[in-house]
């Protein structure tokens, strides 16, 4: 530590040297060209013959001028750059070590000077709000590892549990075949999450990019649907579809089909049984529209704000199965695609889920006959 502030020292001094040499010269050289020209008007217009040592005395005077002056210019410019340059430039490489040490909540306060608009103010702005989204991307990352390690572990446990159960030699046969089936259930869960993790981080990370294509939006959304026949068929679900014939959509279907699975499967989840999901697709203008309804639980307006965050739940007690990850994937597919979602929802009387995607313009089919 004590060679580093003797080398601070050490350039501080060589910088208050150069500044004086620079002014120095600079002095001396406005002086000798002021003094020459005085001197020639004087002796023409004048007449006034000067001695050698008037000459010597002035040139000495003169001389002290200029070391006085290129000392208080000094002076100035030391005081100048201490508070115009020194503390900005210092109290921004304090924010930044902060930074540095993961400490994000490090602001740092505006000078407010004259100049603020092309000086260091700006810089200061930038990077405050720099550190305002490094802050909020660090408070997501500490949240979504947290909620990584409590989903993976929700299903490790209770694989480990009948993992142990089943060593008991004295289980029955349909004790032994109802534990496996739990561990596979369990298995399924915990393989389901870990694709829905590397589809949205892919998604986020731009490393899957659409690959548009034109087709029926309405065949689609119907063989989505007939996936989900055994669960509606389950639970005695009564399934309305009112889809229009004809409209055509130019997206990525693959992209697409992760939205409407999402939707169709929650919707079937959170409906009771002997209930009714219901599922739309009309025109507005420029739009296809979608709407995927259902007569399940509802959504509360505080969870609505957040039901479309990465592991955001509004069954926090996880009887219902799932990650919270299906909604955070079906938001950024569509936000992807150019497309946009909401919801809306009561609590007791079920949700609507409307997706709009930009129609496709008129012309042939690519890739029929």
């Amino acid at each position: 530590m004590n060679g580093k502030n003797s080398l601070r020292r050490h350039k501080r001094l060589l910088a208050a040297i150069r500044s004086y040499v620079v002014f120095f010269l600079l002095i001396a050289f406005i002086i000798t060209c002021c003094m020459l020209l005085f001197l020639h008007t004087m002796q023409t217009s004048v007449g006034i013959t000067f001695t050698e040592k008037g000459i010597r005395t002035a040139a000495i005077l003169t001389m002290g001028n200029v070391l006085l002056l290129s000392l208080l210019c000094t002076v100035i410019d030391a005081v100048r750059r201490k508070f115009t340059v020194e503390r900005p430039v210092r109290r921004i490489i304090q924010g930044a070590e902060k930074i540095m040490h993961g400490d994000f909540s490090a602001r740092i306060k505006p000078f407010h000077s004259i100049d603020s608009d092309a000086g260091f103010d700006v810089i200061i702005d930038c990077f405050n709000r720099m550190a305002e989204e490094l802050s909020g991307v660090e408070t997501l990352r500490t949240d979504f590892i947290a909620n990584v390690s409590h989903e993976l572990k929700t299903p490790l446990a209770v694989m480990q549990n009948y993992g142990t159960m089943l060593q008991s030699p004295s289980l029955t046969e349909a004790e032994r075949i109802e534990y496996a089936k739990a561990i596979a259930e369990q298995s399924r869960r915990l393989a389901d999450l870990i694709t829905n993790i590397l589809k949205l981080n892919r998604l986020e990370n731009q490393q899957i990019y659409p690959a548009a294509k034109r087709y029926n939006l309405g065949e689609q959304l119907a063989e989505c649907l007939l996936s989900f026949e055994d669960a509606w068929e389950k639970k005695h679900i009564d399934i309305e579809t009112d889809i229009e014939e004809e409209v055509f959509v130019e997206s990525d279907d693959e992209l697409l089909s992760l939205v409407w699975n999402n939707l169709f499967s929650n919707a079937l989840k959170f409906t009771e049984p002997d209930g009714t999901v219901s599922v739309t697709l009309k025109t507005e203008g420029d739009f296809a529209t979608v709407k995927v309804s259902d007569t399940g639980c509802g959504i509360s307006p505080e969870t609505g704000k957040h039901i479309f965050e990465k592991f955001y739940q509004g069954d926090t007690s996880h009887a219902t199965q799932g990650n919270g990850l299906g909604l955070a994937l079906v938001k950024r597919v569509v936000d992807i695609v150019g497309g946009d979602i909401s919801v809306e929802s009561e609590v007791g009387k079920g949700s609507t889920f409307t997706v709009k995607i930009r129609r496709a313009a008129n012309g042939e089919i690519q890739g029929d006959s």
